[in-house]
């Protein structure tokens, strides 16, 4: 039997020596993969109904965040209360960082003014992940029961007949540029709540209300089919996506300007390390060219945010609500 020259020795040894080096190194990477969070479902709750403007938009970055996770991200949707609802059960997570809020300024600015009380504490409760869009809100009515096609009609026709005119609203936003609209112009009109702005459309293209103050995902796909007239739109400049149609300033009612924005929050509790990864990856949405052409689309322009500047944005907004909602006259529920 021939002797194995040291030479064939070194040679195998240094070659089961590198390929146990590279099945260790392989073995390191896919278990630093499979142990990255998430690395289970997430629960996306989302105040108000689905096929509303902000559950489409949910759904549009739940779909992004699976890409980007390889785990399923589930929408809830707990309408009502001005998305009061399904903050609390965010709320209620604490410590839980697969558990999500995609929430419009309702809840984490203009509540604080429009409930005498709530179930929760915006700052303390949550914590804030990225901002997502903003939006811009569109007074509608339903050309085949009113002629009027600007405000200033609008105006002079609720003035020859008091009383009969009712707007509807399913969010803050809608509720605060109703009452601020009823005030600058001088006009009686009656608000009735609903628990989400397509419940308002439905009842406005049934003929039960006049006038809805709708978010843009919903009122643009309704005013190019024709359903629905766009008079004017509540933010400082016209929207690309309805670019004949004027702000309420434009219209006359100076000073008039009002929008709203998305956001995700976690609950208080996350642990920083799960916090900053999910505020990364909506922040790396928000910036994929398809996501920010969908937001477009509907209306929305695309905006991020870390989670401190979200944080600030909570505090200031939370002051200029309170400031708006005053001026509107609405009192607390």
């Amino acid at each position: 039997m021939m002797k194995k020259s040291s030479t064939q020795i070194s040679r195998r040894h240094l070659l089961a020596s590198t390929l146990a080096a590279s099945v260790a190194s392989l073995w390191g990477v896919s278990s630093a993969f499979a142990a990255e969070w998430p690395d289970k479902p997430l629960r996306m709750f989302v105040g108000y109904p689905a096929g509303s403007g902000i559950d489409s938009v949910a759904r549009q970055l739940a779909r992004q965040l699976e890409v980007y996770t390889g785990q399923a991200v589930i929408v809830e949707n707990r309408p009502g209360a001005l998305g009061n609802i399904a903050a609390q059960a965010v709320a209620s997570a604490y410590g839980d960082p697969n558990t999500l809020l995609f929430t419009p300024n309702s809840t984490h600015a203009a509540n604080t003014h429009l409930f005498r009380k709530l179930p929760f504490d915006p700052v303390k409760d949550f914590t804030p992940v990225a901002s997502v869009a903003t939006l811009n809100f569109v007074l509608v009515c339903d050309p085949k029961a009113i002629e009027a096609i600007n405000v200033n009609q609008l105006i002079q026709a609720i003035q020859r007949e008091p009383g009969r005119w009712a707007y509807g609203t399913g969010n803050a936003t809608g509720m605060v540029a109703g009452a601020m609209f009823k005030s600058q112009a001088g006009v009686d009109l009656i608000g009735v709540p609903y628990k989400g702005v397509p419940q308002a459309m439905t009842d406005l293209m049934g003929g039960r209300i006049q006038l809805v103050f709708a978010d843009a995902t919903l009122a643009i796909p309704l005013v190019r089919a024709g359903k629905l007239r766009a008079l004017a739109v509540t933010g400082q400049r016209r929207m690309a996506a309805l670019g004949q149609v004027p702000t309420m300033a434009e219209s006359g009612l100076s000073g008039f300007s009002l929008s709203s924005w998305f956001a995700v929050f976690q609950s208080a509790g996350v642990p920083m390390k799960n916090n900053e990864r999910m505020s990364a990856l909506v922040q790396r949405a928000i910036r994929e060219p398809s996501m920010a052409e969908f937001l477009r689309n509907i209306g929305a322009e695309p905006e991020t945010s870390t989670s401190e500047e979200l944080a600030r944005r909570v505090t200031e907004d939370t002051e200029r609500w309170g400031r708006m909602v005053k001026l509107a006259g609405i009192e607390p529920e």
